[in-house]
């Protein structure tokens, strides 16, 4: 398989002048008194989940749909998501008037598939797994002629997400020392890598995933893409092999990846809810995770943690709590 072409710092650019009409941009940038003196270090959050649909995703959907051809839009768009990903899909394919069908895991998220379903999408749940409707959203596109959406493979996804890390080291916070980025597909910290070695700007990356689901931390450690065990119950960081394209920005850029467990994700939801009275999804809450794990690390420095979707359900929330 032929690896796309990275997207540029121009095109993540041109991605920004693109979602502007659409979106309140930037997203804050807050910090942090109380997990920064949990941390010993300088916390600000990146609220992510400061968007329509609760999640950083929409700006990949809206710049990658909004790019696409009238034929490829006409035809319909076809998906694989665990929730937020297909959110984004759905959105823009609304705002775009092209059909838009979505296959998750069955069990996956309600309150999320509840938003695609309310953005006009067909949502079909079928497969135990994310990377089961991977394959049964590739077979759907191909016998009905639609424009399969990769939630990895996409340049022009990976550019318009990559919009807020340009928001972050161009202009609200330059100095930053360390980015923590959570990792499930892997989208979300490439872009980081490319807007930083665009901008030339000295900020470590960092990627924290689920050592319930390692894929893409075990692909960036081997050089090609793995399969995993997909178990984690965060499933914004439930997939269970690595794309080809996040992986070659991350192997040339990534400075660190760590694994964090199910538990301490857990955890750091019930912290960030307790400290900084934000209400994150566990995917959300994996960059404070991976901080509370590696305290000597940051220690002193300047940290921003990527915040990246707050759709969680009451139920899981209440589980978690419950569990504490």
């Amino acid at each position: 398989m032929t690896t796309a072409a990275a997207p540029t710092l121009e095109d993540v650019r041109a991605a920004a002048a693109a979602i502007e009409p659409y979106l309140s941009l930037p997203t804050p940038l807050l910090q942090s008194p109380a997990l920064s003196e949990l941390l010993g270090a300088e916390i600000s959050l990146k609220l992510e989940f400061a968007t329509p649909i609760g999640a950083f995703k929409l700006r990949g959907g809206l710049n990658l749909v909004g790019r696409l051809s009238d034929g490829e839009r006409a035809a319909g768009l076809v998906t694989a998501s665990t929730g937020n990903h297909g959110q984004s899909v759905a959105y823009a394919a609304q705002l775009h008037g092209a059909r838009a069908v979505i296959f998750v895991p069955e069990g996956a998220n309600a309150d999320k598939v509840a938003a695609m379903e309310r953005l006009g999408a067909e949502v079909r749940s079928e497969g135990d797994r994310f990377d089961d409707c991977i394959r049964l959203a590739h077979s759907f596109a191909d016998v009905n002629g639609m424009r399969f959406v990769s939630s990895g493979d996409e340049p022009s996804l990976i550019a318009g997400v990559g919009t807020a890390a340009l928001e972050v080291l161009e202009r609200q916070q330059p100095e930053t020392d360390v980015v923590i980025v959570p990792v499930g597909g892997g989208s979300g910290v490439s872009s980081w890598c490319v807007v930083r070695d665009g901008l030339g700007s000295s900020s470590k990356i960092w990627g924290v995933q689920s050592a319930q689901a390692p894929a893409a931390y075990e692909s960036w450690r081997e050089g090609s893409v793995v399969t995993r065990p997909n178990l984690t119950m965060a499933e914004g960081l439930a997939t269970g092999a690595g794309f080809e394209l996040p992986l070659s920005i991350m192997r040339e850029s990534l400075d660190e990846f760590v694994l964090v467990d199910d538990d301490a994700i857990g955890d750091a939801v019930v912290t960030m809810l307790e400290h900084q009275h934000l209400l994150l999804e566990p995917a959300g809450a994996s960059t404070l995770a991976a901080a509370l794990g590696n305290r000597e690390r940051i220690a002193g420095r300047k940290v921003v943690l990527v915040c990246s979707g707050a759709n969680i359900t009451r139920a899981q929330l209440q589980s978690l709590l419950d569990s504490r």
